[in-house]
């Protein structure tokens, strides 16, 4: 098992590294990471012994493209700081990364986290129910899931696959009649999508409404097909 587990996250830190490397941005790649693992520009500044100031530089993109030498004490200072929390990011974050694709839903992550207005403009939303919301979602990611599959195949224990790396993400949901039943499966699930989008759908079922404004979380839909939105999320 502790093999396993060593595979695991060394397969994570190759994604890691890889992302930044190839990332037109990699101080925003960079961001993004020290976000997702809860590690202040401080604690991390202080962990690889540079300045605060250095670290804000990386990921304003306002430095040169970091080399292997400061990727590789980059991501080796956020899997010691979270090892000194317990592991529960790595943990989580190496659980997600082992799972496999499947033909009925597809995760995407963002090279640096987008706000959730800059989100439902990006993807020509209409907001339903909950737009003040909006203003404080960060989303590092979404995911596109055929609703039909998703309620009839999916197994509660597979659920927490659907979230890729993180919660702060947006579930898009295609093959959608009325919009109730993504909703009713958000109302029951233990982890909850920051945003919702459903796809070309005309008018919107008042109990999934309902569903979103209990949750506190901003519901929206969208006439672009799932080609146009991948397209226009990709220059994230």
């Amino acid at each position: 098992m502790e093999d396993e587990s060593d595979d695991l996250r060394n397969k994570l830190k190759e994604r890691i590294a890889g992302e930044i490397t190839l990332s037109e941005a990699p101080g925003s790649s960079m961001k993004k990471w020290r976000e997702l693992f809860g590690v202040s520009q401080v604690e991390l500044a202080r962990s690889i012994k540079v300045s605060t100031s250095t670290i804000s530089d990386y990921e304003g993109n306002r430095r040169a493209s970091p080399g292997a030498g400061i990727i590789r004490r980059f991501i080796n200072a956020l899997f010691t700081i979270d090892a000194q929390k317990g592991n529960e990011v790595s943990r989580n974050l190496e659980k997600f990364n082992a799972v496999e694709k499947s033909p009925f839903y597809s995760i995407h992550d963002f090279s640096s986290p987008i706000s959730g207005i800059d989100f439902s403009r990006l993807i020509d939303a209409k907001i339903i129910a909950n737009p003040n919301y909006l203003d404080s979602v960060r989303l590092f990611g979404y995911t596109f899931l055929d609703s039909l599959r998703v309620i009839l195949e999916i197994s509660p224990n597979e659920y927490p696959k659907l979230f890729g790396t993180t919660n702060e993400r947006a579930f898009i949901f295609s093959q959608v009649s009325t919009g109730r039943s993504p909703m009713v499966v958000v109302r029951v699930a233990p982890i909850k999508p920051r945003v919702v989008v459903i796809q070309d759908l005309e008018s919107v079922d008042k109990l999934a409404i309902k569903i979103s404004q209990i949750e506190h979380i901003p519901l929206l839909t969208t006439k672009l097909t799932t080609d146009e939105i991948r397209v226009r999320l990709e220059k994230v």
